[in-house]
């Protein structure tokens, strides 16, 4: 962990209160920080992940800081890969968490009915589209956002009589067996994968909406044409902003299509919001931008206030399963629900959406001044305050699209180099060569000053570092 001296950040771990003093656990030394870390690696499983590239102990944390067993701390644009709205916890979760423990009521409930779920549930649909609303009904799932992906996937299937579904080129949607089947690096599925618009690495090299036109029209050709080989679909399922597809929002002119394909065709459209609700778009659900109304929104992340939550909503014409279709011990986490009214109220009340809007909008403007003085930054995009910088080879150009190619070896530097620096930064994209921005939406302008200032920085160096060297990354 040697490196450039970590400056102070705008933001200060919180201290524990001296009424909570004697509950509060005592943090490890500095010196205990290796310790964990080396218990870890001999316990857990190899697929661990977050782990590997951000080797740090987290022991307190607040808003955009978290502060580490070694002491150190740092800006965490991450934030639980966009499940922290409000960043780590904010006063208005913790105080909803106290309310339920100092209650009494019970933390376990099955799906039976409680105060706080009908809380929930009516903060929820006061956010969600006004159409879907007047006719909706909410799947509670088992904890997970695969879960809730599962559970739309089995809704349509039982609902429609049909096992098709349509999915499309760089989509992820969770690691259960169905989810995965919908994702975009599936080997083995039975699902008709359709393209993603993209404007940098546009599978038609056009770009823009003349791109987004194309796919569009191929996704219609493909499913009026009667030797097609398409099985009948129970549904479409997309996410209005590809996350760890590389952060590619679809344009709002293409999600309208999908929409008008799919209703003329009775295909229910299924809109994943896991990553790209409440407000983490510069609207509260993604498919805001473009004006649709999805017959079914998979929700999870940021609408537990940080605690484990993940629902459907759907027209309640598909609610034909049967008592115990679709069940799961822990879907009636109550904290969850009291975290993520909480959270959902604040966001709403303090228009943090657009907040998110306008601050993205500055930070890409500055990452575009960036990407002007280095050349291995080849393409910056996003929408909101959910920001990706494609790194690449300028030296070695793809044959096919005429742009460079990915450079993954030099994304994990910068990550790197950027953890040096006190920021915590994802990785994604298709060849896990995008920088990730995932800031919690309670971001100051002063903070997004200093993610940015750090993030050139450890750009800076990691471009110094690998000069000269050959990228092994893939060349299409």
């Amino acid at each position: 962990m040697g490196g450039p001296t970590v400056v102070a950040v705008t933001e200060s771990a919180p201290a524990p209160s001296r009424d909570a003093a004697a509950t509060v656990p005592p943090q490890p030394a500095p010196a205990a920080h290796e310790s964990i870390l080396r218990r870890q690696s001999l316990r857990e499983s190899a697929a661990r992940t977050y782990a590997r590239s951000l080797p740090i102990v987290p022991v307190r944390a607040r808003g955009l800081t978290i502060e580490g067993a070694d002491g150190r701390r740092y800006l965490d644009c991450l934030a639980g890969a966009g499940t922290l709205a409000l960043g780590h916890n904010h006063p208005v979760v913790l105080e909803a968490i106290r309310k339920v423990i100092d209650s009494g009521a019970p933390l376990h409930a099955l799906d039976l009915a409680t105060p706080v779920k009908d809380a929930f549930t009516t903060e929820l649909f006061a956010t969600l589209p006004r159409p879907l609303v007047e006719h909706a009904r909410i799947q509670f799932c088992s904890p997970a956002g695969t879960d809730a992906v599962e559970a739309a996937l089995k809704l349509v299937r039982t609902a429609t009589g049909r096992s098709g579904l349509l999915a499309f080129t760089g989509a992820y949607h969770g690691m259960t067996a169905g989810a995965l089947e919908a994702s975009g690096g599936a080997r083995d599925a039975r699902v008709t994968r359709l393209p993603y618009p993209q404007d940098y690495r546009c599978p038609y090299g056009v770009g823009g909406e003349r791109g987004a036109e194309l796919a569009a029209r191929w996704t219609e050709s493909l499913l009026d044409d009667p030797k097609g080989g398409v099985p009948e679909p129970s549904a479409m399922i997309l996410e209005p902003v590809q996350g760890e597809g590389g952060v590619n929002p679809a344009p709002d002119s293409w999600m309208r299509r999908m929409r008008d394909i799919t209703a003329a065709r009775s295909i229910p459209l299924i809109a994943d919001e896991v990553q790209t609700g409440v407000g983490r778009t510069g609207a509260f659900w993604a498919v805001e931008h473009s004006g649709i109304v999805p017959d079914v929104m998979v929700l999870s992340k940021a609408i537990g206030g940080s605690l484990p939550l993940a629902v459907i909503v759907y027209r309640d014409d598909l609610d034909v399963w049967q008592p115990g279709a679709h069940a799961g011990t822990f879907r009636g986490n109550q904290l969850a629900m009291a975290a993520g009214a909480a959270t959902l109220a604040y966001v709403r009340e303090n228009r943090l959406a657009e907040r998110a809007a306008l601050l993205g909008d500055r930070i890409l403007d500055r990452l575009e001044g960036l990407a002007a003085d280095h050349p291995c930054v080849g393409d910056v995009r996003g929408r909101g305050l959910m920001i990706g910088v494609e790194l690449v080879d300028p030296e070695r150009l793809d044959a096919a699209s005429g742009v460079p190619v990915a450079a993954p070896a030099l994304a994990t530097a910068v990550q790197r180099e950027c953890l040096r620096r006190g920021l915590i930064v994802e990785i994604g994209g298709r060849h896990s060569s995008v920088v990730r921005l995932l800031p919690p939406l309670t971001l100051t302008d002063e903070q997004a000053d200093a993610v940015l200032d750090r993030l050139a920085d450890a750009l800076a160096a990691a471009e110094r570092a690998t000069h000269h060297r050959t990228d092994p990354g893939p060349s299409h």
